[in-house]
């Protein structure tokens, strides 16, 4: 039988050695070839090798959230899809959810090259992308001709960000001209004002510059969508506590934490093979394993803040089921894996499903909705 898991290993070649944008691009290349073709006898026949080999269905893993039903609590993080080219085929690769962008209203091509680059000696990625994407228009006529070939299985999520050229004032509108295009076809939305990688746009993260486009996107949402904001790890805790209220007052359905950092500090990797400068000189933010602790800190600190009351998408560092399970323990209804999945390979999120079973027994939980956030209801907090 051919092996139809093949295509991915390119992906995870591209961790140690060559030009990881480019596999990238190679990956979504094939998954778009098998999405569009999902009628044809060989790409029928792919898709269900990728489901035998990277589904888990488990009635314990399984939980509603803003009136859509999540089959399993891992999700695709934004940053990998970028423009929704393989939107109809991540439930085949065993994600409970997918989040696609980030997305900006203008297209634009992002920052020069070399802009991604894999740290493997501290098992996090470097990207200065700069939210490059074919703009809102495109991604929604990609999505229509999507759910007309097969409706959506699993929930999507849309990363809304600032164009480039949109300066700060017209921030609002510009999030806003986003959302009216996309707003019929996702099942939730996130603003993002936490990427290094757009000048300016983590100042956006003040209660000040937030409000306005909070405001505007509420107005905006005639259909109820769930808003959701997602934030820096670099963050001090005032910071989040200020979020956290505008995002009570504004009704938004959850905090994304977290976003790349800008820190280098407790970094193994020193100079960059592709640039020859060294990391700490090069701009861009960091993910994976040196976000881990802080993303979970976070976590914790707004679940006790809003005493389990915002849900909270866990996003840094989770390679393993244990990493996993921190976060959801700490108070993660739901997490978001891409430079970990890209390391340990697409079996990543089976293992790591099977893994939070495994610990759902020897917690002796019936089921996910009742590990998140255990270890603050253990501990009387």
């Amino acid at each position: 039988m051919l092996d139809f898991t093949k295509p991915f290993y390119p992906l995870l070649l591209s961790a140690v050695k060559g030009d990881p944008e480019t596999a990238h691009r190679q990956l979504l290349k094939t998954l778009h070839k098998i999405e569009t073709s999902r009628n044809s006898a060989w790409a029928n026949l792919a898709i269900k090798q990728l489901e035998k080999s990277f589904v888990v269905n488990d009635s314990r893993l399984q939980q509603s959230l803003w009136g859509s039903n999540f089959n399993n609590p891992l999700g695709l993080a934004p940053g990998f899809d970028k423009d929704a080219t393989a939107a109809g085929i991540w439930s085949s690769l065993g994600f409970g959810f997918a989040e696609l962008g980030a997305v900006t209203l203008h297209s634009q091509p992002g920052n020069p090259r070399p802009r991604m680059f894999r740290l493997p000696e501290d098992k996090a990625a470097l990207n200065r992308m700069g939210a490059n994407n074919l703009g809102a228009a495109v991604m929604a006529d990609t999505l229509k001709q999507t759910w007309q070939r097969k409706p959506r299985t699993i929930p999507i999520g849309i990363n809304l960000c600032k164009s480039k050229i949109a300066d700060l004032e017209t921030a609002a509108a510009d999030y806003v001209g986003s959302f009216n295009y996309l707003q019929d076809l996702a099942d939730y939305f996130v603003i993002n004002v936490s990427s290094p990688n757009t000048p300016g746009l983590r100042s956006l993260q003040t209660g000040e510059q937030l409000e306005p486009i909070l405001s505007g996107l509420q107005q905006a949402n005639i259909n109820n969508r769930p808003i959701l904001v997602k934030i820096s790890p670099d963050l001090e805790w005032q910071d989040i506590k200020d979020i956290i209220n505008l995002a009570t007052e504004y009704n938004l359905s959850g905090v994304i934490a977290t976003n790349t950092t800008t820190r280098r500090d407790g970094l193994k990797s020193d100079i960059l093979k592709e640039t020859g400068k060294k990391l700490k000189d090069e701009a861009g933010g960091i993910s994976g394993l040196p976000v881990k602790e802080r993303s979970t800190e976070i976590i914790r600190f707004i679940y006790r803040e809003t005493n389990g009351k915002l849900p909270i998408v866990g996003v840094g560092g989770i390679f393993t089921a244990r990493d996993a399970w921190e976060k959801i323990i700490a108070g993660a209804s739901l997490l978001q894996t891409y430079t970990g999945w890209i390391y340990q390979g697409p079996w990543m999120v089976k293992e790591i499903l099977l893994g939070v079973l495994d610990k759902l027994e020897q917690s002796g939980l019936e089921n996910i909705n009742d590990a998140v956030g255990i270890e603050h209801k253990r501990s009387g907090v």
